[in-house]
């Protein structure tokens, strides 16, 4: 009867431990795809800048000695820099138009945000094309203002347009995700203890919201940093971003080394803004809970 109760338990004891690793498996593809997909690429990119032609930094002292890699390096940051600010510029007031409106004008509010999604970016950056060629009807629109009319397609301006346009839901989406949860009795509070509506606003909701306007903005950020699609049908070759630039350098020159050094330095930037970002905020975090 013993071995009986002693052969039994361990055959419960592993039943329940089954549903324990289920999880683990359930992550096992993702992750097997993700070391796939993006590890092995990642890890290529770095051998190949440090490797080809000869082993070496010399595609690194390539990308430093030339005036014209720096100058798209800062064209590439500040052209993300600049469609950063528009596009929480834009979202900011229409993610809190969302928490205030009904539920029929922000279901259709929330339509508006995701149906971008549904669409290619290919033809959403087709459609910038003609909306802003010179005859286009962006210009046309201006005209009957007596404005314009103006140079859109071909320049940074179109190309800030259109990224703002296509990375607008990835700042509009976190940011409702934390407005949703703010309390408005708050602001009702803060007025009656005396401060005005536009003060109570900025003073109580704003520093609330920040967490989503810290992920909205760094979402849209890294995603500006690496366009390619956009700046190519919208830009011209004399403002071309670092993307373009990596891109040329692969497929038109066969120079694997030093495009993997422009992505390696790419991606050090990139993670060193994140790492500053993060440790702001962390700071900023602290002073209001203090």
């Amino acid at each position: 009867m013993a071995s009986t109760l002693q052969a039994v338990a361990p055959s419960a004891a592993t039943r329940q431990a089954e549903p324990e690793r289920r999880p683990a498996l359930l992550v096992l593809p993702a992750l097997i795809a993700l070391a796939v997909f993006f590890l092995y690429p990642l890890i290529s990119m770095v051998i190949s800048a440090f490797t080809d032609p000869t082993p070496g930094v010399a595609n690194f002292t390539w990308f430093f000695g030339e005036a014209q890699n720096l100058r798209v390096l800062g064209r590439t940051f500040t052209t993300a820099l600049w469609v950063t600010v528009i596009a929480l510029a834009l979202s900011y007031p229409y993610a809190y138009a969302m928490t205030i409106a009904g539920p029929r004008a922000r279901a259709v509010l929330t339509l508006l945000v995701l149906v971008p999604f549904w669409t290619s970016l290919m033809v959403r950056t087709f459609a910038w094309v003609i909306l802003l060629q010179d005859t286009g009807v962006v210009n046309d629109a201006l005209g009957l203002v007596g404005l314009g009319p103006f140079n859109l397609i071909r320049t940074q301006t179109g190309v800030v347009i259109g990224m703002v346009q296509l990375l607008m839901p990835f700042m509009v989406l976190p940011l409702y995700a934390v407005m949703s949860g703010i309390d408005r009795r708050l602001i009702t509070a803060a007025g009656s203890l005396g401060a005005r509506p536009v003060k109570a606003f900025f003073t109580v909701y704003v520093p609330l919201s920040l967490p989503g306007v810290s992920a909205g903005c760094l979402t849209v950020f890294i995603s500006a940093l690496g366009f390619y699609v956009t700046p190519a049908l919208l830009g011209s070759p004399t403002d071309a971003l670092l993307s373009q630039q990596i891109f040329t350098q692969v497929n038109g020159l066969l120079k694997w080394g030093r495009g993997g050094a422009m992505g390696v330095v790419l991606l050090g930037l990139t993670l060193t803004m994140i790492a500053l970002l993060g440790l702001t905020l962390r700071r900023a975090g602290k002073r209001v809970t203090g």
